[in-house]
């Protein structure tokens, strides 16, 4: 994966998984929102990177698998927007305090 690549489909899908955390938000309004946009940015960072792999034609070889992974958790933390956040959600994880 290229950097403008990486780029690109962090954006996208950056955007993408804004999107759906908040419809996320208001269909299930009693879990935290911050797993719900690390739920939207999985399935977006994930989903987004192997549909531009297939399209590109790149091949699923380990680094490009590392890269995937990686896309993922950029995405999340972009979307929570924050260190904060990102603490927040782990001491949540950590404390099961999951409302």
């Amino acid at each position: 994966m290229t950097l403008s690549l990486f780029l690109f489909l962090f954006a996208i899908c950056s955007t993408v998984a804004s999107l759906f955390t908040e419809a996320l938000k208001k269909a299930f309004g009693e879990i935290s929102s911050n797993i719900l946009a690390l739920v939207s940015a999985g399935v977006t960072g994930i989903g987004g990177t192997i549909i531009a792999y297939i399209f590109l034609n790149l091949p699923f070889d380990a680094p490009n698998i590392m890269c995937i992974i990686l896309m993922a958790f950029s995405i999340w933390i972009g979307a929570m927007v924050g260190y904060d956040k990102v603490t927040q959600t782990l001491e949540q994880i950590k404390g099961g305090k999951m409302p």
